[in-house]
């Protein structure tokens, strides 16, 4: 993993000069942009992949940008709401939830295509590769773990479909717990704490439990997906819309220089697979936004 300083050395090497919007003057009132980061993710991980590319960004756009953790993703829509957040990507339900908590104010700007030109990703529920599970009908009176009640993937998509297929999640499998994010699930499905878990994959060579593995930190091969959701939109890169045009503008140019200009943050960041950026409209999200609002209204028919 590139360090901070390697990262700025490179960044010096390249001469970088800024090819931003033209006539932008938004410096003059924005001294400091801030990344909203999740803490729900695994903090040295987050870290570890962010800050390389938070360091190109504070190249680029020629002021400071640094982190602002938050407890939760529901903590972004918040710290995005108190304008104490200018940028962060959002998971497409957490878009969902923004959209209805702040309206017109928050706004998608670009979302990943990977490498094979795919623009989005799948929920998949995870066993441990010895189990005898074959289907989810196998696993009921189990005990399964979603990653955060604002995942798409880690809970709404599952959640919905699972529905769709006749499986009520909170009938079928003995307990259901949030672990507090997608590394904890998978990390504790592998020690043997949950039967199943609900997380994210974007194809067989990338996901949460890839990526684990790679980092040494559960044996490759040691989980298997069990099911697959329909295709989820990639999660969109937004910002307020009350933030100057030539910041935006500027952001969206310098992420997508990243790939060319600092090719160590860019691998970082992306772990390789990403081939490029897309610009994400609101329109991309209707179908993620229906699945949340109908979760919300079962959520409260129950409650009421």
């Amino acid at each position: 993993m590139p360090t901070r300083r390697s990262v700025l050395a490179g960044l010096a090497a390249s001469s970088l000069t800024p090819a931003l919007a033209q006539g932008s003057d938004w410096r003059q009132s924005v001294k400091e942009v801030r990344f909203g980061v999740s803490s729900a993710e695994n903090e040295a991980g987050a870290i570890a992949r962010t800050q390389p590319m938070v360091d190109y960004l504070s190249q680029r756009l020629g002021v400071p940008v640094r982190f602002f953790r938050v407890s939760d993703y529901a903590g972004l829509v918040e710290a995005m709401r108190a304008d104490q957040v200018d940028f962060a990507r959002f998971g497409p339900a957490v878009y969902a939830l923004g959209r209805r908590v702040l309206g017109n104010k928050l706004q998608p700007l670009i979302r990943d295509v990977d490498n094979q030109g795919q623009e989005g990703y799948y929920s998949v529920l995870l066993v441990r590769a010895e189990s005898p599970y074959q289907s989810v009908a196998d696993l009921k009176g189990k005990v399964m773990a979603f990653a955060d009640p604002n995942s798409t993937s880690g809970y709404a998509f599952p959640s919905y479909f699972l529905r769709k297929q006749g499986i009520d999640p909170k009938v079928h499998f003995s307990g259901t717990v949030f672990s507090g994010g997608h590394d904890n699930s998978v990390l504790a499905l592998v020690r043997g704490q949950f039967d199943v878990v609900a997380t994210y994959q974007v194809n067989a060579e990338h996901g949460v439990a890839q990526r684990l593995a790679q980092k040494g930190m559960i044996p490759a091969g040691s989980t298997r997906v069990l099911w697959t959701s329909p295709l989820i939109p990639a999660s969109p890169f937004s910002t307020r819309a009350n933030l100057p045009q030539g910041l935006k503008d500027d952001f969206v140019v310098a992420m997508n220089a990243m790939k060319e200009a600092a090719p160590e943050a860019w691998k970082s960041f992306t772990d390789g697979y990403v081939s490029r950026y897309a610009p994400a409209r609101h329109e991309d999200y209707l179908d993620v936004i229906a699945v949340t609002e109908e979760l919300e209204a079962q959520r409260k028919a129950r409650s009421g």
